[in-house]
Protein backbone atom coordinates (compact mmCIF):
# COMPACT_ATOMS: atom_id res chain seq x y z
CA UNK A 1 0.00 0.00 0.00
CA UNK A 2 1.33 3.28 -0.95
CA UNK A 3 2.65 5.31 1.93
CA UNK A 4 1.69 9.32 0.91
CA UNK A 5 2.53 12.56 2.95
CA UNK A 6 -1.38 12.81 4.30
CA UNK A 7 -0.01 9.28 5.86
CA UNK A 8 3.47 11.46 6.98
CA UNK A 9 1.71 14.34 8.71
CA UNK A 10 -1.18 11.87 10.43
CA UNK A 11 1.85 9.56 11.78
CA UNK A 12 3.88 12.90 13.01
CA UNK A 13 1.32 14.88 14.49
CA UNK A 14 0.30 13.56 17.45
CA UNK A 15 4.42 12.89 18.58
CA UNK A 16 4.71 16.50 17.60
CA UNK A 17 2.13 18.08 19.53
CA UNK A 18 3.83 16.54 21.89
CA UNK A 19 6.03 19.56 22.46
CA UNK A 20 7.43 21.61 24.74
CA UNK A 21 5.07 24.11 26.21
CA UNK A 22 7.38 26.89 25.03
CA UNK A 23 8.03 25.44 21.81
CA UNK A 24 6.00 27.21 19.14
CA UNK A 25 7.19 26.41 15.68
CA UNK A 26 9.85 23.31 15.15
CA UNK A 27 11.37 22.57 11.96
CA UNK A 28 13.60 19.70 10.81
CA UNK A 29 15.40 18.42 7.67
CA UNK A 30 16.07 14.73 7.22
CA UNK A 31 18.20 13.29 4.42
CA UNK A 32 17.68 9.75 2.68
CA UNK A 33 20.60 7.28 2.97
CA UNK A 34 22.60 8.03 0.41
CA UNK A 35 25.51 6.01 0.03
CA UNK A 36 25.65 4.89 3.44
CA UNK A 37 24.87 7.53 5.18
CA UNK A 38 21.81 10.06 5.95
CA UNK A 39 21.66 13.14 8.47
CA UNK A 40 18.76 14.79 10.44
CA UNK A 41 18.55 18.48 12.03
CA UNK A 42 16.25 20.61 13.52
CA UNK A 43 14.10 21.60 16.65
CA UNK A 44 11.31 23.42 18.12
CA UNK A 45 11.83 26.83 18.72
CA UNK A 46 10.25 29.31 21.42
CA UNK A 47 8.82 32.65 20.50
CA UNK A 48 12.10 34.34 20.55
CA UNK A 49 13.82 31.50 17.96
CA UNK A 50 16.01 30.04 20.71
CA UNK A 51 16.04 26.69 20.54
CA UNK A 52 14.15 24.03 22.30
CA UNK A 53 16.05 20.39 22.39
CA UNK A 54 13.34 18.12 22.36
CA UNK A 55 13.36 16.70 18.74
CA UNK A 56 11.27 13.46 18.02
CA UNK A 57 14.12 12.31 15.70
CA UNK A 58 12.96 8.21 15.57
CA UNK A 59 9.53 8.82 14.23
CA UNK A 60 10.86 11.38 11.41
CA UNK A 61 13.76 8.98 10.34
CA UNK A 62 10.59 6.76 10.46
CA UNK A 63 8.37 8.28 7.61
CA UNK A 64 11.53 9.19 5.56
CA UNK A 65 11.79 5.80 5.02
CA UNK A 66 8.46 4.63 4.70
CA UNK A 67 8.35 7.74 2.01
CA UNK A 68 11.21 6.61 -0.13
CA UNK A 69 10.24 3.23 -0.22
CA UNK A 70 6.68 4.53 -1.28
CA UNK A 71 7.30 7.29 -3.54
CA UNK A 72 7.26 7.29 -7.07
CA UNK A 73 9.02 10.86 -7.43
CA UNK A 74 12.70 10.51 -6.54
CA UNK A 75 13.84 12.80 -3.59
CA UNK A 76 16.43 12.93 -1.20
CA UNK A 77 15.24 15.48 1.56
CA UNK A 78 12.46 16.07 3.47
CA UNK A 79 11.75 18.87 5.44
CA UNK A 80 8.76 18.65 7.90
CA UNK A 81 7.24 21.88 10.36
CA UNK A 82 5.09 21.97 12.96
CA UNK A 83 3.68 25.44 14.04
CA UNK A 84 1.78 25.32 17.00
CA UNK A 85 -2.14 25.68 17.69
CA UNK A 86 -3.44 29.00 17.99
CA UNK A 87 -6.88 28.47 19.52
CA UNK A 88 -7.68 25.51 21.74
CA UNK A 89 -10.42 23.69 19.60
CA UNK A 90 -7.87 24.05 16.87
CA UNK A 91 -4.91 21.79 15.56
CA UNK A 92 -1.59 22.65 15.49
CA UNK A 93 -0.07 23.09 11.54
CA UNK A 94 2.39 20.01 10.24
CA UNK A 95 3.54 19.75 6.73
CA UNK A 96 5.88 17.30 4.82
CA UNK A 97 7.58 18.45 2.10
CA UNK A 98 9.75 16.29 -0.14
CA UNK A 99 12.74 17.69 -2.53
CA UNK A 100 15.35 16.53 -4.58
CA UNK A 101 18.36 18.57 -3.65
CA UNK A 102 21.48 17.74 -6.54
CA UNK A 103 23.74 19.86 -4.12
CA UNK A 104 23.65 17.09 -1.40
CA UNK A 105 23.75 14.21 -4.09
CA UNK A 106 27.06 12.14 -3.06
CA UNK A 107 30.23 11.91 -5.39
CA UNK A 108 29.72 8.40 -7.46
CA UNK A 109 33.01 6.20 -7.90
CA UNK A 110 33.85 7.58 -10.83
CA UNK A 111 34.43 10.85 -9.61
CA UNK A 112 37.31 13.10 -11.23
CA UNK A 113 37.77 14.96 -7.59
CA UNK A 114 39.40 11.41 -6.52
CA UNK A 115 42.27 11.55 -9.35
CA UNK A 116 42.73 15.16 -8.97
CA UNK A 117 43.90 14.78 -5.89
CA UNK A 118 46.29 11.60 -6.80
CA UNK A 119 47.56 13.91 -9.22
CA UNK A 120 48.08 16.54 -6.87
CA UNK A 121 49.79 14.62 -4.31
CA UNK A 122 52.22 12.96 -6.89
CA UNK A 123 53.39 16.03 -8.17
CA UNK A 124 54.31 17.30 -4.56
CA UNK A 125 56.35 13.96 -4.29
CA UNK A 126 58.09 14.17 -7.14
CA UNK A 127 59.37 17.60 -6.88
CA UNK A 128 61.31 16.34 -3.74
CA UNK A 129 62.34 13.23 -5.29
CA UNK A 130 62.28 9.86 -7.24
CA UNK A 131 58.76 8.42 -6.90
CA UNK A 132 59.40 4.57 -6.35
CA UNK A 133 56.58 3.03 -9.43
CA UNK A 134 56.58 -0.53 -7.61
CA UNK A 135 55.98 0.66 -4.05
CA UNK A 136 52.98 0.83 -2.48
CA UNK A 137 52.13 -0.83 1.04
CA UNK A 138 48.79 -1.25 0.00
CA UNK A 139 45.90 -0.71 -2.36
CA UNK A 140 42.62 -1.39 0.29
CA UNK A 141 39.87 -2.70 -1.77
CA UNK A 142 36.72 0.09 -1.94
CA UNK A 143 33.18 -0.97 -0.63
CA UNK A 144 30.47 0.13 -2.94
CA UNK A 145 30.65 3.07 -1.88
CA UNK A 146 34.65 3.71 -3.34
CA UNK A 147 35.73 4.08 0.83
CA UNK A 148 38.56 2.19 1.68
CA UNK A 149 39.51 2.67 6.06
CA UNK A 150 40.39 6.40 5.03
CA UNK A 151 36.65 6.73 3.10
CA UNK A 152 38.12 7.44 0.24
CA UNK A 153 39.82 5.21 -2.54
CA UNK A 154 43.21 5.46 -2.00
CA UNK A 155 44.82 3.40 0.91
CA UNK A 156 47.93 3.33 0.43
CA UNK A 157 52.05 4.49 0.92
CA UNK A 158 54.74 5.39 -1.28
CA UNK A 159 58.08 5.68 -1.27
CA UNK A 160 60.53 8.54 -2.31
CA UNK A 161 63.97 8.38 -2.57
CA UNK A 162 66.70 11.04 -3.13
CA UNK A 163 70.67 10.40 -2.76
CA UNK A 164 70.80 10.60 0.89
CA UNK A 165 67.21 9.91 2.19
CA UNK A 166 63.96 8.00 2.40
CA UNK A 167 60.87 9.57 2.50
CA UNK A 168 57.74 6.81 3.37
CA UNK A 169 54.41 8.66 2.94
CA UNK A 170 50.32 8.01 3.06
CA UNK A 171 48.82 8.67 -0.18
CA UNK A 172 44.83 9.24 0.65
CA UNK A 173 44.10 10.85 3.65
CA UNK A 174 43.83 14.04 1.93
CA UNK A 175 41.43 12.23 -0.71
CA UNK A 176 38.25 14.09 -0.16
CA UNK A 177 35.55 11.55 0.78
CA UNK A 178 34.10 8.90 -1.33
CA UNK A 179 30.43 8.73 -1.53
CA UNK A 180 29.76 12.28 0.42
CA UNK A 181 29.51 16.40 -0.94
CA UNK A 182 31.29 17.64 1.70
CA UNK A 183 34.09 20.03 0.33
CA UNK A 184 36.72 18.51 2.50
CA UNK A 185 39.98 17.00 1.37
CA UNK A 186 39.69 13.69 3.20
CA UNK A 187 41.24 14.69 6.83
CA UNK A 188 42.91 17.22 5.86
CA UNK A 189 46.34 16.09 6.52
CA UNK A 190 49.41 13.30 4.82
CA UNK A 191 52.10 11.37 7.15
CA UNK A 192 55.28 11.12 6.60
CA UNK A 193 58.44 9.55 8.14
CA UNK A 194 61.69 10.06 7.06
CA UNK A 195 65.27 7.52 6.66
CA UNK A 196 68.62 7.97 6.10
CA UNK A 197 68.91 5.46 3.00
CA UNK A 198 72.37 3.85 4.92
CA UNK A 199 69.93 3.07 7.96
CA UNK A 200 67.23 1.12 6.15
CA UNK A 201 67.09 -2.25 4.31
CA UNK A 202 63.74 -3.53 2.57
CA UNK A 203 62.80 -5.29 5.54
CA UNK A 204 62.49 -2.56 7.53
CA UNK A 205 60.70 -0.41 4.65
CA UNK A 206 58.07 -2.99 4.38
CA UNK A 207 57.55 -2.95 8.08
CA UNK A 208 57.65 0.88 8.41
CA UNK A 209 55.27 1.12 5.62
CA UNK A 210 53.11 -1.21 7.39
CA UNK A 211 52.85 0.48 10.46
CA UNK A 212 52.05 4.31 8.33
CA UNK A 213 49.27 2.49 6.79
CA UNK A 214 47.89 1.38 10.62
CA UNK A 215 48.43 5.33 11.54
CA UNK A 216 46.56 6.28 8.92
CA UNK A 217 43.89 4.50 10.18
CA UNK A 218 44.28 5.85 13.50
CA UNK A 219 44.32 9.42 11.95
CA UNK A 220 41.35 8.48 9.56
CA UNK A 221 39.51 7.29 12.40
CA UNK A 222 39.68 9.77 14.86
CA UNK A 223 38.39 13.37 14.94
CA UNK A 224 40.54 16.82 14.32
CA UNK A 225 43.85 15.04 14.89
CA UNK A 226 45.58 17.14 12.09
CA UNK A 227 44.10 20.02 13.66
CA UNK A 228 45.34 19.01 17.10
CA UNK A 229 48.82 19.00 15.56
CA UNK A 230 48.55 22.19 14.44
CA UNK A 231 47.38 23.71 17.64
CA UNK A 232 50.21 21.78 19.73
CA UNK A 233 53.04 21.58 17.35
CA UNK A 234 53.20 17.37 18.58
CA UNK A 235 51.04 15.36 20.21
CA UNK A 236 52.10 12.20 21.90
CA UNK A 237 49.76 9.87 19.90
CA UNK A 238 50.14 6.38 20.15
CA UNK A 239 51.59 3.47 21.60
CA UNK A 240 53.63 0.81 19.26
CA UNK A 241 53.55 -3.24 19.66
CA UNK A 242 56.79 -5.25 21.09
CA UNK A 243 57.55 -6.11 17.41
CA UNK A 244 58.63 -2.30 17.33
CA UNK A 245 61.11 -2.61 19.96
CA UNK A 246 63.15 -0.22 21.39
CA UNK A 247 60.98 1.82 20.27
CA UNK A 248 57.75 2.38 22.04
CA UNK A 249 55.75 5.50 21.21
CA UNK A 250 54.69 7.28 18.10
CA UNK A 251 54.32 11.49 17.92
CA UNK A 252 52.89 13.51 15.58
CA UNK A 253 54.22 16.86 14.67
CA UNK A 254 53.75 20.14 12.59
CA UNK A 255 55.62 20.09 9.40
CA UNK A 256 55.91 23.55 7.44
CA UNK A 257 55.42 22.21 3.97
CA UNK A 258 52.00 21.66 2.47
CA UNK A 259 50.44 19.82 -0.83
CA UNK A 260 49.10 22.38 -2.83
CA UNK A 261 46.51 22.07 -5.78
CA UNK A 262 44.35 19.55 -4.08
CA UNK A 263 40.60 19.92 -4.94
CA UNK A 264 39.91 22.20 -1.55
CA UNK A 265 42.75 23.75 -0.97
CA UNK A 266 46.05 23.17 0.24
CA UNK A 267 46.81 20.34 3.21
CA UNK A 268 49.69 20.34 5.56
CA UNK A 269 52.39 17.38 6.10
CA UNK A 270 52.70 15.51 9.58
CA UNK A 271 55.82 13.72 10.40
CA UNK A 272 55.31 10.61 12.38
CA UNK A 273 58.42 10.13 14.51
CA UNK A 274 58.84 6.82 16.46
CA UNK A 275 60.61 7.28 20.09
CA UNK A 276 61.87 4.71 22.41
CA UNK A 277 60.33 5.28 26.25
CA UNK A 278 63.79 6.65 27.64
CA UNK A 279 63.37 9.70 25.55
CA UNK A 280 60.03 10.90 27.36
CA UNK A 281 61.46 9.38 30.93
CA UNK A 282 60.52 11.83 33.99
CA UNK A 283 58.53 14.11 31.42
CA UNK A 284 55.06 15.13 32.88
CA UNK A 285 52.28 13.35 30.78
CA UNK A 286 49.28 15.06 31.95
CA UNK A 287 48.75 17.74 29.72
CA UNK A 288 46.74 17.23 26.53
CA UNK A 289 48.03 14.62 24.05
CA UNK A 290 51.26 15.31 26.12
CA UNK A 291 52.48 17.56 24.00
CA UNK A 292 54.69 19.15 26.04
CA UNK A 293 57.03 15.92 26.57
CA UNK A 294 56.60 15.16 22.68
CA UNK A 295 58.06 18.28 22.16
CA UNK A 296 60.65 17.93 24.58
CA UNK A 297 61.84 14.49 22.76
CA UNK A 298 61.74 16.34 19.48
CA UNK A 299 63.75 19.12 20.84
CA UNK A 300 66.49 16.82 21.82
CA UNK A 301 66.34 15.43 18.11
CA UNK A 302 66.90 18.96 16.84
CA UNK A 303 63.55 18.53 14.91
CA UNK A 304 62.09 21.73 13.96
CA UNK A 305 58.50 21.99 15.28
Amino acid sequence: MRYTISDAIRDLRPILDRAPPEAVIGEWVATTTQAGFSSQSGTYKNIKGAAVYTAPHKIIRDVVEKLETSQTQPFNKVIVRWTKKKMPFLRARVTVETIFDEAIVPRGPDSPVYEAAAVARLNFWKARGEVANDFAAERGEVNIHNQTKWFGPHHRVIAVRTRSSLTLATDGLSTPWAGVTEQENGVECELFMEFDVTTVDDKKINDWARLLISIGDLVADGYGVAGDVKKYGAILFCRLTDEHSPMTQIILSHDSAQIEGLPFGSVPLIRVTPIAEVEIEGQDLSDRWAANAAKHALAKRQFAI
